[in-house]
């Protein structure tokens, strides 16, 4: 206890206060809307309390030094949290290409947890993927992240300026997001592609048939019965999505601690 009233090691819990609450700010699953700031606010406090207890380093003085480490504190949780909002915006775009060809592009709804609109089954992915994260404990691995991000980047230590390979690495997420939402979508994005082939084939050989009015309820029928039957193909495919995750927050700390 009398470390915690210590004035002396008020410094470093503000440091850790600034990467645990910009960490919060922008992480899947706590940064919604729905989640009051506050609450944000006093639980990366206890955090902070907790984690910066275990933390060896030398007391820091409040010199002219002090902004720039908050300033990089702020940064490592901000970019450690966005580049794993990245990652998990690829179950949106999969359920934007099943929309595409569904038909249901035209019909985007709002998203109560970001206030941003995104594509019906996008939504529907993307509240599968959370509530698997949160039946197999993943919300503690993320807490665990954030916890292992001192052994990476130490509190009293500057980011290395290596603008290029932070650049480049963020730009190859964005690629492997795509890649990994093309393998998502791509069982039922193949389905409706034969289904298309078969439209077209019927008004070919059937000209009085009018292929749109029985085109789209048709898609719509196989789409759902293809997210049947492939869905647990999609929970494997969620799992390795936030293994990826993880691997690449771990990935972007080496980055961040000069490795």
């Amino acid at each position: 206890m009398l470390e915690l009233i210590d004035l002396n090691r008020l410094p470093i819990l503000l440091l850790v206060f600034v990467r645990l609450l910009s960490f919060f700010i922008v992480i899947p699953l706590f940064s919604y809307r729905t989640i009051p700031m506050p609450f944000r606010i006093g639980f990366s406090f206890f955090l902070a309390l907790i984690l910066f207890q275990t933390i060896d380093t030398s007391i820091l003085a409040l010199d002219h030094t002090y902004i720039f480490l908050v300033v990089k504190e702020a940064l490592v949780g901000l970019l450690i949290g966005l580049i794993a909002f990245i990652i998990v915006s690829a179950l949106q775009v999969a359920g934007g290409f099943v929309d595409f060809q569904m038909g249901f592009a035209i019909a985007n709804v709002v998203d109560p947890q970001t206030g941003a609109q995104s594509p019906l089954t996008g939504q529907y992915f993307y509240m599968i993927a959370l509530l698997f994260l949160l039946a197999v404990d993943g919300h503690h691995l993320i807490i665990d992240g954030i916890f292992t991000s001192y052994e990476f980047v130490p509190i009293d230590a500057y980011l290395p300026l290596q603008e290029e390979s932070i650049a480049e690495f963020i730009i190859q997420s964005f690629n492997y997001m795509f890649i990994i939402a093309f393998q998502m979508a791509i069982p039922i994005v193949g389905t409706l592609f034969l289904v298309d082939i078969a439209l077209g084939i019927i008004a070919r050989t059937v000209p009085q048939l009018n292929v749109f009015v029985v085109g789209l309820p048709l898609k719509i029928f196989v789409s759902f019965m293809a997210i049947l039957i492939f869905l647990a193909l999609f929970m494997t495919a969620v799992e390795n999505l936030f293994g990826t995750m993880l691997q690449t927050m771990r990935q972007l700390l080496r980055i961040f601690g000069g490795a």
